[in-house]
């Protein structure tokens, strides 16, 4: 499996996958950020193609100047998400789609790659775990009204 750089054509494919992760927003803001997305410098979008040309899956990095947990430099190049269509799974698409984004990561000059999941996602861990992550700690964010 080959992933590459999305382009414009794949916008629409990219967004349905986009609101399958991500279904807390609707169709139409995920195609507006993911126009945003590909104008971005710091941001790098790979796509993976099906047998049959369609995406099977793709994923989103940007590069991160702030402190990442976990992580001692910066800039970090860091997985914002990664999707696979569920008849692509355990097929490598999301195996090539990481390792695209590590090397866009390191023409960038960063030598780390973060992520992140949510604590009870224990399906997202064992495909960190599985494509080369390493557990760096445990965060439960807190908030307070004023």
């Amino acid at each position: 499996m080959i992933a590459r750089r999305a382009r414009e054509a794949d916008l629409e494919a990219w967004a349905r996958m986009r609101a399958a992760l991500w279904p807390e927003l609707d169709l139409d803001e995920h195609r507006a950020e993911a126009v945003e997305a590909l104008a971005a410098d710091d941001v790098a979008v790979f796509v993976a193609e099906g047998p049959d040309g369609s995406l099977a899956g793709f994923g989103e990095a940007a590069l991160r100047h702030d402190y990442v947990n976990g992580c001692d430099t910066s800039p970090v190049a860091f997985v914002e998400g990664v999707y696979v269509r569920p008849e692509h799974r355990r097929a490598e698409v999301g195996r090539a789609l990481c390792a695209a984004i590590a090397d866009w990561g390191r023409a960038r000059g960063c030598v780390e790659l973060a992520s992140d999941a949510l604590l009870d996602n224990t399906e997202s861990h064992a495909f960190h775990a599985a494509v080369g992550f390493e557990e760096t700690e445990r965060v439960v964010y807190f908030r307070r009204a004023l």
